[in-house]
């Protein structure tokens, strides 16, 4: 080959290299524009208009970028995860590239950026939660790991270790919280659902809210803060209908003040782990059985609360109706009778349960 041949040779490929780079950079920046803009949704027609169409997608905690990308390809909400894994890389040589744990609103329309900033922003689904009047510790227990946010024994033990360092304010030889985890509804950002963080915000509701109650009324009660606490949360075991609140907190404290047993089921039923019906009320045994939350057995209050009691009756409590009353019996309908003295009582208590059986009877005998 001739030198000039050789000359025209080099000189073509060296032409030929930029328009080859060129075409590389072209087909590269392609698929990268194409893996990084949002999947087109397979749409039925009925479904054709619906633009906000997201997906819930949680990320566990300790996923690196590389699983988070694969959950995402597998959703459909990114085209290819190697495009979500070089982006992530990328994110990481900027200090940007910190992906969050958590529940996402995600959405098939946002690019790949829009769904990387979301995560690495925490930007995570608000979890909401209720927990009523009148609940325990071991029936909060059941509820959260009924949710799926961690397991009942997890939430019981995080519930005996006593945060007195952030809640100053809470009685000394605490064995759990029982009583001051505020019942209520309450929201949390999925990303953060552990007993812990659930305890902390139900601790700052207590503080928010019954705290004050307290604190603003010292004069109205004798009662320490652990004392007011356990009676309220027994107030609200008992009282079914909100009229009769302020009496059955005023019976209590008749009988505290009397030195009489309180004789309250709940803390019996609390002390052996039970829960009586209209049809299996306690057994004699059952009331006779020892238990430092037996008030048949045992003068004054059982060491912590029962449950955790509402505002209503914290405000009960702390001013309970001025009776003469020293008794009291539920009726089936959620009401109750109230008596003087232990034979109006005992009447009462007859009366309720002869209707009861006749109920019953009559149940059993009912044509078909």
């Amino acid at each position: 080959m001739s030198t000039v041949q050789r000359f025209s040779k080099t000189f073509f490929y060296l032409a030929l290299f930029p328009a080859v780079l060129v075409f590389c950079a072209w087909q590269g920046w392609s698929w990268w524009s194409w893996a990084t803009s949002p999947p087109v949704p397979q749409l039925s027609p009925s479904e054709a208009l619906d633009t906000d169409k997201t997906l819930q997608i949680r990320i566990p905690p300790g996923s690196t970028s590389k699983q988070i990308g694969s959950y995402l390809e597998s959703a459909g909400l990114i085209r290819s995860s190697n495009a979500w894994d070089l982006w992530a890389r990328w994110l990481n040589s900027q200090n940007q590239g910190v992906f969050k744990a958590g529940t996402y609103q995600l959405s098939p329309t946002q690019s790949l950026k829009e769904i990387a900033a979301q995560i690495s922003q925490g930007s995570v689904v608000q979890i909401s939660f209720t927990i009523p009047e009148g609940r325990n510790l071991k029936q909060m227990a059941a509820y959260f790991e009924s949710q799926g946010f961690f397991t009942a024994q997890e939430f019981l033990a995080a519930s005996k270790q006593i945060p007195r360092d952030r809640f100053p304010w809470l009685p000394s030889n605490l064995p759990h919280l029982e009583g001051f985890l505020y019942p209520d509804t309450y929201q949390i950002a999925s990303g953060g659902i552990t007993p812990q963080a659930i305890i902390k915000i139900m601790l700052q509701r207590f503080e928010e809210v019954a705290l004050p109650i307290y604190q603003q009324n010292p004069q109205q009660t004798q009662l320490n803060l652990l004392q007011w606490v356990t009676l309220a949360s027994i107030v609200e075991k008992e009282a079914v209908i909100p009229a009769e609140r302020r009496r059955i907190a005023g019976v209590f404290t008749q009988r505290l003040q009397k030195g009489m047993r309180l004789e309250a089921d709940p803390t019996v039923e609390y002390g052996l782990n039970i829960q009586q019906t209209a049809d299996q009320p306690l057994t004699f045994k059952q009331v006779r059985t020892p238990s430092p939350y037996n008030t048949y057995l045992n003068r004054g209050l059982p060491p912590t609360p029962i449950a955790s009691p509402g505002k209503a009756s914290l405000q009960a409590t702390l001013n309970p109706e001025k009776t003469d009353y020293l008794f009291f019996v539920a009726r089936y309908d959620g009401t109750h009778v109230f008596s003087r003295t232990l034979a109006e009582h005992q009447a009462a208590v007859a009366a309720i349960r002869k209707q009861r059986v006749q109920q019953n009877q009559g149940a059993t005998t009912k044509p078909n």
